[in-house]
């Protein structure tokens, strides 16, 4: 199935306390596009172990002043690529605008990101429930950006057993999420098979995060 390459239209949608979903918030997706080409090829994706030595289903990379890691030792932020054992690329001026902008459209406006999570999803991809806990600074947001397929989006609460909606999130689209639900349970459900224009098979994310 070949997707519209814009099939989302601007609308603001309530999700829990703090959290907003911006749909079609994304007006230049090709110089985001360009720019993670930047960041992967000097530190490419890889599918990193969890804590028990589980492989996860989500290739990954990031850009920032620190990078976050999954190892044996656990989770946490590093300055350098474990990969390459350089410091990370530095986050693109159009990432950086983006998730300024879209923190204080949800009321945010003192969002300074240092970090900036890039999630790749191919078919059948998948990530659990968890909450992000690994930052020091939990007054700040999280801002997500959807790029390429679709994905179920599931967001809870502050317990893993609340009840989660599910939020069809689409090429273009932005939750923001702090203040009373910054620390809620979500995920993304197994990515489903489809086509997008500008890439094809795969779903990329892009998270961006204040670790310090």
């Amino acid at each position: 199935m070949m997707l519209d390459l814009f099939e989302n239209y601007k609308e603001t949608v309530a999700i829990a306390p703090g959290a907003v979903l911006f749909k079609g918030f994304v007006e230049n997706a090709r110089a985001l596009l360009g720019a993670i080409g930047d960041v992967t090829a000097r530190s490419p994706f890889r599918h990193m172990a969890t804590s028990g030595g589980y492989r996860m289903s989500v290739a990954m990379t990031g850009c920032g002043e620190r990078g976050w890691v999954s190892d044996k030792r656990g989770y946490r932020y590093d300055p350098t690529d474990p990969e390459t054992w350089c410091p990370w690329p530095e986050m693109p001026a159009a990432f950086l605008q983006l998730a300024k902008e879209a923190a204080a459209e949800a009321g945010y406006p003192e969002f300074s990101p240092d970090a900036c999570l890039i999630n790749r999803y191919d078919i059948g991809a998948k990530l659990s429930l968890h909450q992000d806990k690994d930052e020091l600074d939990l007054t700040a947001p999280v801002v997500s950006v959807s790029l390429g397929l679709p994905a179920t989006f599931l967001f809870g609460g502050l317990s893993r057993n609340e009840p989660k909606k599910k939020l069809r999130l689409v090429h273009g689209d932005v939750v923001v999420w702090g203040g009373p639900s910054r620390l809620a349970y979500h995920g993304v459900s197994p990515l489903k098979p489809g086509l997008h224009p500008l890439l094809g098979n795969i779903r990329i994310n892009l998270t961006f995060r204040k670790t310090e």
